[in-house]
């Protein structure tokens, strides 16, 4: 290893944990969008803009790595299979998801870190990275700028906080980097007429309101505002995410509250997305919960981020992971 390179992981100290739900297989995944024909040589250069400026890429990359928690997938969904990859679920292979697997196709990546723990510098090192996605990551500015010494770097799209742009301007920025526009585009496209007829096929969802939340422990409860992925996908297919929630949650992608505050969760559909099952009676055992009309009257849905993966299919919400959360999580809102 370079001294330049030695100075530069002794520096960083980046971690990629963003305000979600804790993880901890099950479904078939939806068709997911065809995959694009390996792009050639002939659009490079390119150059693209981000949260931190310009970054040019000379030539076609071969050796991508993702330190975004969900950075992956529109390289993946673009034809791109990255070498190095964030761990959000922990999920054994990576490469396991039913909206991805066919992409991988058998290849696995390696892993450089969880989302709590970060990202491991000296195997990020180690795998020669040609270019680095810090997209969905929360990068600062000190880490870009180390991260630039090693590997060109595409930190999150200008114009939006960490963790909070949306999955089309995800979509885009990695297809100008990859020199795919045309394809990112496509798809977007693709995705867009999903949503459209999910919303007229289900017009009495409209003006309702809908929140997705979690609770990680007894007596504490998160509601995710309308930046977060999660609530994000709830709002394209009709419903209206309430902008109290959006209000207390500030800069960050959840509000955080007790069970003094569940009145925050009075809506018409609550989706509720936890690690395993076990929290769900717990949760409906609150008494203040329980005095909800969403409780009393059934209108709460409780899912899981793993088996079935669901609330990852929401959590990621990329390219590739959307068609399977319509075609799971749509016929369960309409019971």
């Amino acid at each position: 290893m370079s001294k330049r390179l030695s100075t530069v992981l002794a520096a960083l100290a980046l971690t990629v944990a963003a305000g979600c739900g804790s993880p901890t297989p099950a479904g078939t995944a939806a068709p997911a969008p065809a995959s694009p024909a390996p792009a050639t040589g002939s659009a490079f250069p390119v150059k693209v803009e981000h949260m931190y400026g310009t970054t040019e890429i000379a030539k076609r990359p071969e050796r991508i790595v993702t330190i975004g928690l969900s950075d992956h997938e529109p390289v993946l969904a673009l034809g791109f299979k990255p070498v190095g990859v964030v761990d959000w679920f922990q999920r054994s292979p990576f490469s396991d998801w039913p909206w991805t697997k066919d992409r991988w196709g058998g290849t696995e990546p390696t892993v450089l870190g969880l989302r709590e723990d970060g990202v491991k510098f000296e195997k990020l090192v180690a795998l020669k990275p040609d270019l680095i996605f810090a997209m969905y990551s929360g990068i600062q500015k000190e880490h870009y700028d180390k991260l630039s010494q090693i590997a060109p770097v595409v930190a999150q799209p200008k114009g939006f906080d960490p963790y909070a742009a949306p999955w089309q301007e995800m979509t885009l920025l990695a297809g100008r980097a990859l020199g795919e526009e045309d394809t990112a585009r496509r798809l977007i496209a693709g995705i867009a007429d999903r949503f459209a007829k999910v919303r007229a096929d289900n017009p009495q969802w409209k003006g309702l309101t809908a929140v997705a939340a979690d609770s990680f422990k007894a007596g504490q409860y998160s509601a995710f505002q309308k930046g977060d992925p999660k609530s994000a996908f709830l709002a394209e297919l009709g419903f209206t995410v309430p902008e109290e929630i959006t209000r207390q949650a500030g800069k960050s992608n959840v509000a955080e509250f007790g069970s003094e505050g569940l009145s925050l969760l009075e809506v018409d559909r609550l989706v509720w997305l936890t690690t395993g099952k076990q929290p769900w009676e717990r949760i409906r055992n609150d008494s203040v919960y329980k005095q909800l009309k969403v409780a009393r009257q059934g209108r709460d849905l409780f899912l899981t981020y793993q088996d079935p993966p669901i609330g990852a299919a929401l959590s990621f919400n990329t390219v590739l992971s959307i068609p399977y959360a319509i075609d799971q999580v749509v016929p369960l809102l309409k019971k």
